[in-house]
Order: structure tokens, then sequence, then C-alpha cells
């Protein structure tokens, strides 16, 4: 038995949930959230985890790196919630406040720790640039060396060092002590513990070198102050990138929710009145007007009017609302006015549904281990044992002295400067390199899961198709006498002008753009899901679907194959009538974009396998997919269907998802990369990995493409950087003096470090020479 406990008083709930039990029940398990500040990474994620799950009494627990939150299931007669709170801090988290519903999920995120790694990075960099000045300058240019020793003395110089260096690595620098030590401590040590060891091996054997210079051998009293501020400054400056890369759900969701109106007009007492939406209750009576978002979820009791509902369906043609029919909060009305009758409000709407779906799939995504962060699991360890051992061999079969210069020397190489920049560098000339193909990169995970993906899961409406309804057919059948054809197709488009549906707006815009004469309309009258009938130049003309023209007595038989040709090709067929007589016939469709068959067989030839899910009817979906040669189809998919679709797919191995409408979010979010086209909508762009600015479709080939490529960078990355510092360790930790007399002084150490750091910012920055497989 479980019992779930909001964040609020969640000390007291869980008090009363271990009190409250009846005697002779099994005991109660209680879930609670805990909101965690301070998680960087996956490995901090999987940290809390196995410490919570180590915990006597939890029997289960989960950390979501997206949302900030650990849910914890345990008993609290066992373990109390503080208990919990404790063994997170323990490990160097924060303990806050958790968000326990939609509204608190998507509120901003605190800057806080973003701007705080930036204000770091920067003091550390200046007071690294300050010790370069001092030490390196004066080595290259013995004419500032001599300025520099007439303003003071060569000690005052190394204490004016030792005072920039201890600023950098105990004020910037002691985030890495906290963090380093406490992931030692849990048995899991990280990218924190090795630039602490790192750089207080550095900075300790530079002081010592200074303070007790007799303790040295000749030629090894150097100080290497430069080199640990530089690895706080570098390693600070990519954890910054990596804050500013990563994504939130919390933009998406709150633009999502502000889809509903702030406000409703309510009857009651037979008035209308304005009412805030949260007061809003089942049952009551809601006004609809021209334009206005509906407030709440509900069904037709009066009116009628046509819904824009593509934010739910991703169907681009609104649809006709009329006594009985349902309607969805946060949905757009048309010109129409009408009232409706709420049933579901608040959090039990369909919108707010959504949110929680875009909110849950955020968590679920499976976290992308970071390469550097397993490897340094092993190497520290492994370079903390080669250390200690080196000493321990030199000390007992050497000196003192040999066996400090070796083991620091041992640690200096296995800086993870050069691993700190890896994938940052190589991510951050990608992200430039995107942009300047319309691409841009909201997270900087996505680039390994698009390097593995399997299929490419597509929206149908305004990503494979231009999302609104265009004019794509025009048949005269019988041209009355007198008028032309062209004529003929003016007088339909001046009776459709005076129709607000959709497909009728649709041949007044194509009358517009092919300059159509427009005569003047009279006795215009819309007939409800049949069409419109009007009066021009004296003439009865009717315009609508086969409905109208039987019941206008109008004989249609002759087009039925024409008719049925289009429907088959997703086209919505319209016919057009002239004092009883049938004269045209149109076709209203959402075309497909001109790229979107390129894009597909692109994809195709790069190996990846092509879907396509939509919230559109079955015919239209098939219609689109066979024009475009793809095979699998899911139709009439709402946003849970969508997000359902995605995990299905996930089975297979790595799934893209490329949409651009609200109704989106939840898949776009479940997908292993969410891609959104960048004129979409802001929900859908804000819950997405990656966009592409221009919504052309063949983006998505150049961006898997870049991909690939930076992928394939980060990887040459970290092999060099663990290859410069892997090939001399055994030189530093003195193999080769037995034989040839050679020891690696630390400074050798440290130039080898700076080597490997730019070696691998000279390859991230090849990527700029890349050329992407589709040239615009």
């Amino acid at each position: 038995m479980t019992t779930f406990i909001n964040s609020a008083n969640s000390a007291a709930a869980t008090s009363a949930a271990a009190t409250a039990r009846p005697a002779g029940e099994p005991p109660l398990a209680v879930t609670e959230v805990i909101g965690v500040s301070g998680m960087t990474c996956a490995a901090c994620a999987n940290r809390i985890e196995r410490a919570l799950r180590r915990a006597k009494g939890v029997t289960a627990a989960t950390v979501n790196l997206a949302t900030e939150q650990a849910i914890v299931t345990f008993h609290p007669e066992t373990i109390a919630l503080p208990a919990l709170h404790a063994a997170i801090e323990k490990l160097g988290y924060e303990v806050v406040a958790a968000a326990d519903a939609p509204e608190q999920a998507c509120s901003e995120p605190t800057s806080r720790e973003r701007e705080s790694l930036g204000r770091q990075a920067l003091l550390a960099g200046l007071l690294a640039l300050s010790l370069f000045a001092l030490e390196m300058l004066p080595m290259l240019i013995p004419a500032f060396r001599h300025a520099l020793l007439t303003l003071m003395s060569e000690t005052a110089l190394h204490w004016t060092q030792l005072g920039l260096a201890t600023l950098a690595q105990f004020g910037p620098g002691w985030r890495f002590y906290r963090k380093g030590w406490a992931a030692a401590r849990a048995g899991s040590p990280d990218m924190h513990t090795l630039v602490m060891l790192g750089t207080s091996a550095a900075y300790g054997y530079s002081a010592a070198a200074m303070l007790f210079p007799a303790a040295f051998p000749a030629g090894t009293r150097h100080l290497y102050y430069e080199a640990a501020a530089a690895v706080i400054a570098l390693v600070l400056l990519g954890k910054r990138l990596e804050a500013r890369a990563k994504g939130q759900a919390g933009a998406a969701l709150r633009r999502l929710l502000d889809l509903q109106p702030k406000t409703a007009r309510v009857i009651r007492n037979q008035q209308t009145v304005d009412v805030p939406v949260a007061a809003i209750c089942p049952g009551d009576l809601v006004v609809v007007r021209p334009g206005e978002r509906i407030p709440a979820d509900g069904r037709v009791v009066d009116g009628a009017s046509f819904v824009d509902e593509s934010m739910l369906t991703g169907e681009p043609l609104p649809a006709a609302k009329a006594a009985g029919c349902e309607v969805i909060g946060g949905t757009v009305n048309g010109r129409g006015s009408f009232v409706f009758r709420a049933e579901r409000v608040g959090a039990k709407t369909v919108l707010h549904s959504i949110a929680r779906l875009a909110q849950a799939a955020q968590g679920a995504k499976p976290p992308i281990q970071d390469v550097a962060d397993r490897v340094v699991s092993w190497l520290v360890p492994a370079v903390l044992a080669l250390a200690l051992a080196t000493f321990g061999v030199w000390w007992r079969l050497a000196s003192l002295d040999l066996a400090v210069v070796n083991a620091v020397a041992t640690l200096i190489i296995a800086c993870p400067c050069a691993m700190g920049l890896a994938t940052p560098t190589s991510i951050l000339v990608s992200a430039g390199k995107a942009a300047q193909l319309g691409i841009l990169f909201r997270k900087a995970r996505a680039v390994q899961a698009l390097a593995n993906l399997r299929t490419v899961v597509f929206d149908k409406t305004g990503t494979l198709t231009v999302g609104r309804p265009t004019l794509t057919d025009t048949q005269v059948v019988a041209l009355p006498p007198g008028l032309s054809e062209i004529e003929l197709l003016g007088c339909i488009a001046a009776v459709e002008r005076r129709s607000e549906h959709p497909v009728a707006q649709a041949v007044a815009t194509a009358a517009d753009a092919g300059g159509w004469p427009q005569p003047s309309v009279a006795n215009f009258t819309a007939l409800p899901g049949l069409g419109v009938t009007a009066t021009v130049a004296g003439r009865a003309i009717a315009v609508g679907g086969k409905q109208l023209m039987e019941s206008l007595g109008v004989d249609a038989k002759a087009l039925t194959a024409t008719v049925e040709s289009l429907a088959r090709a997703g086209k919505t067929p319209m016919y057009a009538a002239l004092d009883g007589q049938l004269v045209a016939l149109l076709a209203v469709a959402d075309e497909v974009k001109p790229t979107a068959a390129a894009a597909v067989a692109g994809l195709r030839a790069a190996g990846l396998e092509v879907a396509m899910v939509t919230g559109d009817n079955r015919q239209t979906a098939q219609a689109v997919a066979g024009w475009l040669g793809i095979a699998e189809v899911i139709a009439e998919a709402r946003p849970e269907a969508k997000a359902e679709a995605v995990q299905s797919f996930r089975k297979r191995g790595g799934v893209a998802f490329i949409g651009d409408g609200i109704n989106d979010a939840p898949a776009l979010a479940s997908a292993d990369v969410g891609i959104a086209l960048g004129a979409g909508t802001d929900v859908a762009i804000e819950a997405a990995d990656v966009v592409l600015m221009s919504g052309d479709p063949t983006g998505a080939l150049n961006l898997i493409a870049l991909a690939r490529a930076t992928m394939r960078n980060i990887r040459q990355n970290l092999f060099w950087a663990f290859a410069y510092n892997a090939a001399l360790l055994p030189v530093a930790a003195g193999a080769l003096y037995p034989a040839y007399g050679v020891l690696l002084s630390p400074i050798l150490a440290g130039a080898a470090m700076g080597l490997s750091s730019l070696f691998v910012l000279a390859n991230a920055l090849r990527l700029r020479q890349w050329q992407p497989p589709v040239q615009r």
C-alpha cells in the first residue's frame, strides 16, 4: 500500500501516515517528492539515487535531472523524511521546495547557479591570466622580467603569485573541493574529484617548492600556480556553457498553460458575469465570443461556430461545433458564438493533461552519460593508486624528494583540463556552425542522441505540409454563356469570401493571388455542414459538398470518380452550381512542402527509418505518406497517443521526433531528440532539444550529419586527451629512469597537459570547415 504525499507540509503528512495505520495492516509506504539543487550531470542524479536506495526503509528512489526532483518511496516507521534530506545534503547537494503541480513546475527556474558559474569562471580566468603574465611573460620576454624585478624582488613576486593562486584555488575552485570530496566519500569520484586532485597537486607542489626549496632537488623547484588556476577557469567555463545549454521544461509548460484564458463569461442567476477561470465550476454555462479561447472543457448547448483545435489534434482545418459537440479548453473559437456547459475544469482539463504529459516525458528521458565522466570514474582511483605507488616505490628505492617530484608529476599529467574541454568545445563550435545553417541546439546532449538514431518520426501538419489549406484544383465542368472561366471562378470566390469556413477562405485567397474579378454578392446564406448559397449578378450560385448538390437537385454523378480520386489524395472537394447546373469542381488541401520528399529520401539514404504520426484523419495521412514514400503511418493520434507511439519506436533504438504544434510537445519530450520547426508554436520549440529555424524539413538531414560529425570530433578529442596523459603517465611515474635516467619534471607534465588542451581546441575548430550535405 502506497500513499502519495505532496511537498507542502510533507513532514507532518509523513508523520500522520505513519501513525494513522490501523493495527494489523502492513507498513504503509509513502512517496515523497524532494526538490534537489546543484545537480550538473547524470552522474549526480545516479549518485543521489544510489544513496537514497541504500537507506534503510526506502523501497524505491528515482531522481529526475530535468525537473531537479527526487521521488522516494519509503516507510516512515523506519526512516523519517529529514533523514532522507540529510542523505542528499551529505553528498553536497541542496534540498529545496519541490513543485507538485504543472503550474509550479513551469515557473522560471532560478538562474543563480548559472550566474554564479559565470562570475566564478570570470574571476578564475582573470586570476589565471595574471599568473600567466607573472610566470610566463618573464620567461618569454627578458625585458619584461627585468622591468618586473625592478618593481619587486623575486621573493615578493613569488608571494604575489601565491596570493593570486590561493584566491583562485579556494575562491572559484572551492566548489571542486566541496563536490569532489563529497563524490569521493560516496565512492563515485567524478570530474570534480579529478579537478580537486589535479589543481591541489599543482598548487600544493608550487607552495611547497616556494616555502621549502631545500627539500627539493635542483631543477625541480618550479611553480605551477598558473596551471592550477587555468584548469579551474577552463573547467568552470565548460560548466557554465553546459548550464546555459541545459534546456528547461518550465518555459514550455508555462506557455502551454498560458493558452488558458484568465477570465471567462459565465451565466449565473440569469446574468452574464466575468469570473476568473479558476472560479468556473462543473455545470456552469460559459459564453464564448468570436476569436476567444475556450476556458474549460465541456459541451455546446447553444450556438455554432468553427473552433481551431490544431493544438490538440494537429488538424489544420477548424472543426465545426454545434449543440452537443465537445469543446476543449485552450482551443480558439472562430467567427461564431456559442454557449457550452463546463464538464472538466482546472487541473482536470485536457490542456493540463498535456502539460503533465510534457513534464513527465521531459523527466523520463534516458540520461546520456558523458564519456569523460564514465572514464573518470575509473581513471581517478587508478591515477591515485599510481601516484601513491610511485611515491612509495621511489621513497623506498631512492629518496623522498624524487618520490614527491614523481608523484606530483603523475597527478599533474592526469589533470582533466583536456577532458573538460573535449566535449563542450566541440559542441560550442558545432552550435556555431549549426546557427549558420539555421539550426539551434537547445540542449547539448541532443548531439550524442542524434548521432545514434534509428528512426525519425515526423508530424504531418505544418511539418511535412505547409499547415494551412490552399486551393489545389479547379475544374470547369460547364461554362455558362457570357462568362469566361476566370469570371466564373471569380463569382465562386466572391460567394466563398462571405463564408467564415477556412476552406472557403482558401478559395478567396487564391482569387486574390490570381486577380480573379469578384462581383458583388446578394442573398448570402450559410448552410452549416452543407455549404453556401448566394445571388451574383442575378444568378443563383451554390458552393458546397455532395449533400448540398443533392438537396438542390443538381446532378453531380459525372464527377464521382474525380471526387474519389481527390479524396484519396487527401484533398477536400467542393462542387459549384450556377442556376441549378453543375459548373465547376474545386479542391482544397494542406499542400506538402516542396522539400519534404527530398528530406524523407535523404534520411532513408542515411540509413534511417522514417515514420509519420499525426492527429489528422487516416485517409489524408495515408495520401501524404504515399506521396512522400513513408511506409509507417499512425493517424488520428492525440497528444498522449503520439507520445506512446514515440515510446514504441524507441524499443527499436534511438528516435527523433520532428513537429511544430502544441499537441506535439509530449512527443517531442518523449523522444530521444525532439526537433521543432522555427515556424511552429513556442510550446513546441521550448519542449524540443533542437530547433530548425527555417521550418524546412531538409534541415533534419543537415542536423543529423552535423551531429555525427560532431560526435566523431568529440571521440577524437577524448582519445587524444586521454592518450596524451596516459602515454606520459609511466614516464611521470619514473618508468624510464632506471634504464635511461629520464625523469619527467612537473613542468613538462604541465606542458603535456597544455599541449593536449591545444590539440583538443584545434581539432574542435576543424568543425568550422564542415560542409552540410544539403546546400541552400
